[in-house]
């Protein structure tokens, strides 16, 4: 290649990697995530592990809206993106510790036209087989019931990852004694009849000098986000409730209750989630009560690219450079339906402890006076300080005394406060009472919609504005279509690239388990699991 072709193949390449403007709960929620599904970070948590006493759970979802059954290569995530989890544990809104993730992708079978196959002990040609396959020729590998070995042949499109955290000056590789496998999609029963066994095996164990204890696990799985988007987006148009887009006083006491369809029920997303101890995340490595300022932390995730891509086939993409923020995700919805739309590429990519500059849209929310305009209830006056627990550091959920910071969008978690047990649970959280409920992190069943409304809309916060309908906002949909995990990594595993199905407007919003393979056909009865008369069995 010559050296112009080079310069000009680079300049492209950078054009493309990097949009306008890379160099200065939230599904395609900017322009520029838009266009670069792969880097769109749909949902961030961070909770008291349930089942973990002293240890804190991150999960870092992207690439919304992935349809279970869009093979054949189905939902790698980008190589050539950094996936970053990162926490501020001295109030200043910047990066003190630090989880970087990479993948890569390997192409086992290059001959196999799909990424995935796989039915019983595997299939041979038969007898009647053509030349020049002889009869008894293995042909279809067997069904995946592993993530390695024999029973992992079908496994044609693997992607192994790395996990490196950087604390205190030093980067860390975080290692498990054997390769990092992300799970794959749920193709279906044949391929994988034991899905859920399947994606168990993707929970690592890892460890480095001075640092033990850590679980990882990557791989797509049943978003676990809850709206009606189409009535949310059409102009606040929703069908539950009064008619002032607030639920009625009997649909709100029901966690457990969806009175409008989820937008996002039977879509599938990529899934990192981590475990850490608290001692690896606060400033002194101690673990704090909830009353010590030291106990609340500061998390937020980022996806960036390197600044240049060279891509010359067959060979694989090169990248390098200095890594461009394309995305950054602390409390959910913020950017959604807060930040203004020629903002939010700008607010993407900029850094948390800058956000004073984005103040204006956090403290006068533009969204809380379309809510007054279209509905006419009453909201507060701003400037909105009542908002500054989920941009500063303060009470309820910091200790006091803890120094406020700078205004930055991060998800605060105290992480002296114990989780809730799963029956005294609350889907609206700190603001029903529940303190290990968000604001105070977020779990994967907190309905932050609702809350959200309620606090950043309503006002229920300031003094005379906790009454009907601003306590009673919300979409209808009160919880998830399938029910999160109660152990690590949480999430509910991947819905059935051949079985599942998503829920429409008129069909009925209950809940169930996953979809097996009993339902074979268009004409059959849908899966219980995905809308059905249950109830969602979560909190």
């Amino acid at each position: 290649m010559s050296k112009l072709k080079f310069a000009f193949g680079l300049a492209m390449s950078l054009i493309i990697a990097v949009p306008p403007g890379a160099f200065a709960s939230s599904h395609r929620e900017a322009p520029i995530t838009a266009l670069d599904h792969t880097a769109d970070i749909t949902d961030f948590y961070a909770f008291a592990s349930y089942d973990h006493p002293g240890f804190v759970t991150f999960i870092l979802n992207v690439d919304p809206f992935l349809q279970p059954s869009n093979g054949p290569n189905y939902f790698p995530f980008d190589p050539s993106i950094v996936y970053q989890i990162k926490i501020d544990n001295n109030n200043d809104a910047r990066a003190d510790v630090v989880f970087q993730f990479r993948f890569q992708t390997h192409i086992l079978d290059s001959g196999l036209p799909v990424g995935f196959a796989g039915a019983g002990n595997g299939i041979a040609a038969p007898a009647n087989s053509p030349a020049p396959v002889a009869p008894g020729t293995p042909i279809v590998p067997p069904a995946i019931t592993s993530l390695t070995g024999p029973e992992a042949a079908g496994l044609s499109l693997q992607q192994t990852f790395t996990v490196n955290m950087i604390r205190g000056g030093r980067n860390v590789a975080l290692m498990s004694g054997s390769p990092l496998i992300a799970v794959p999609s749920n193709v279906g029963p044949r391929t994988m009849p034991d899905y859920n066994a399947l994606a168990a095996q993707g929970i690592y164990e890892l460890k480095a000098s001075g640092v033990s204890n850590v679980r990882v696990w990557a791989g797509t799985a049943a978003d676990p986000f809850f709206i009606d988007l189409g009535a949310t987006f059409d102009s606040l148009n929703y069908r539950a409730g009064s008619g002032v887009e607030a639920l009625t006083a009997e649909q709100d006491a029901d966690d457990q209750l969806n009175s409008a369809p989820n937008s996002v029920a039977g879509f599938n997303v990529n899934t990192i989630a981590i475990e850490v101890p608290i001692t690896l995340l606060t400033s002194d490595g101690n673990v704090h009560p909830a009353t010590d300022p030291k106990a609340t932390i500061g998390a937020w995730a980022t996806t960036s690219r390197a600044e240049f891509t060279i891509r010359q086939s067959p060979n694989p993409a090169q990248n390098f450079g200095n890594l461009a923020q394309i995305q950054r995700f602390g409390n959910p919805l913020i950017n959604e339906l807060v930040i203004g739309t020629g903002s939010k590429d700008f607010w993407s990519m900029s850094e948390p402890v800058n956000d004073s500059q984005f103040a204006s849209f956090d403290l006068d929310p533009l969204i809380a006076r379309v809510f007054n305009t279209v509905y006419g209830f009453n909201i507060p006056t701003p400037p909105r300080t009542d908002l500054l627990p989920l941009v500063t550091y303060a009470p309820p959920i910091a200790a006091p005394g803890t120094p406020a910071g700078p205004i930055a969008d991060l998800m605060r978690l105290n992480t002296g406060v114990p989780p809730t047990p799963k029956a005294n649970r609350k889907r609206l959280g700190l603001i029903a009472g529940d303190p290990a409920g968000y604001p105070n992190g977020r779990r994967l069943t907190d309905d932050v919609v609702d809350i959200t409304e309620r606090v950043a809309i309503g006002g229920i916060l300031t003094p005379g504005f906790n009454v009907a309908p601003n306590n009673l906002l919300g979409d209808g949909v009160n919880a998830p279509d399938v029910p999160p995990q109660e152990t690590f990594p949480y999430v509910h595993f991947a819905y059935s690239g051949r079985d599942s199905r998503h829920i429409s407007p008129g069909d009925s919003t209950g809940c169930g388990d996953q979809p097996t393979s009993s339902s074979s056909q268009n004409s059959d009865a849908a899966p219980a699991n995905q809308g059905g008369p249950l109830p969602c069995p979560v909190n």
